[in-house]
């Protein structure tokens, strides 16, 4: 189990398939978790427009059922697949890295079962069901993000051959968690860690202390993270399309050989060539 996270295994635990799958049951979440539920997405959803990429507001549509409260995957799954092809599957907690780029280059997401506590409403640092659906769900509805999304484990899986994780590992924290998008002459959220949080929601977009830096595929994969505090840096992508096509074009092999020989960057860090791109 990894360290401080109550959720996370080495190997499937019992009940768990061998894909690390669980059933969502959901008809055991109790009264008190779909009201926190609730909860989390009436103020989200609130706050969230002008704020949020339009694409992600689109997609909020399919977690909206016909039952209160955390959303049903058997449901949920009926909605997106006719959509995107993609499905939702239930886990325990956090899975190993294959496993998890398994899932995804086959159009599955995994989404951690349990929802956080009542005193955990602002900050958790394990992905729960809302962060995992709420945060995620919504653009694997929109066909060109659900498309990297798949790229992106086929990418995953090419890594591990080539012990190059780390460095694929940041192009997912910066895009699909906390990334922004130029939308006409403004800046907008899409990352579910930032589209999740109530608090990096504002700040994403608003504090003056972070730095946002246009997208570059290699620029991100030199740049360390941190996971217990709001971002020091942000990167702006110009579309989903323009993000698709790089990850499909690009010739990964050579560019990790490359990064390999150049310094590891603190997300502090600003270099001469970056672009700087002030919140409108």
């Amino acid at each position: 189990m990894k360290a401080g996270l109550s959720h996370a295994f080495d190997t499937p635990p019992p009940g768990a398939a061998a894909d690390w799958t669980i059933p969502q049951n959901w008809a055991a979440y109790t009264a008190e978790e779909h009201a926190r539920w609730d909860l989390l997405f009436a103020r989200q959803s609130a706050q969230l427009p002008g704020r949020v990429v339009p694409a992600f507001l689109e997609g909020l549509d399919v977690l909206k059922l016909s039952k209160p409260g955390i959303p049903d995957f058997d449901e949920l799954n009926a909605h997106l697949k006719a959509r995107t092809g993609w499905t939702v599957a239930a886990v325990p907690g956090l899975v190993p890295d294959a496993v998890f780029f398994e899932h995804l280059a086959n159009r599955r997401f995994v989404a951690g079962q349990f929802i956080r506590r009542a005193d955990q409403l602002d900050y958790l640092r394990e992905p729960d069901v809302f962060h995992d659906v709420f945060g995620h769900v919504p653009l694997l509805a929109n066909p060109v993000f659900a498309d990297y999304m798949q790229a992106y484990g086929e990418g995953g899986l090419r890594a591990a051959h080539l012990g190059a994780l780390e460095k694929l590992a940041r192009l997912y924290w910066y895009t699909v968690e906390f990334g922004l998008i130029r939308d006409g002459g403004s800046l907008k959220i899409y990352g579910a860690g930032i589209v999740s949080s109530h608090g990096e929601s504002i700040y994403a977009l608003e504090d003056a202390k972070p730095h946002r830096i246009g997208f570059d595929l290699k620029r991100v994969m030199r740049t360390r993270y941190k996971i217990d505090a709001f971002q020091a840096a942000y990167f702006v992508i110009p579309s989903f399309e323009t993000l698709l096509r790089q990850t499909v074009e690009t010739d990964f092999a050579p560019l990790y050989e490359a990064i390999e020989r150049l310094p590891e960057l603190e997300p502090e860090d600003i270099l001469p060539e970056d672009e700087l791109i002030r919140p409108a």
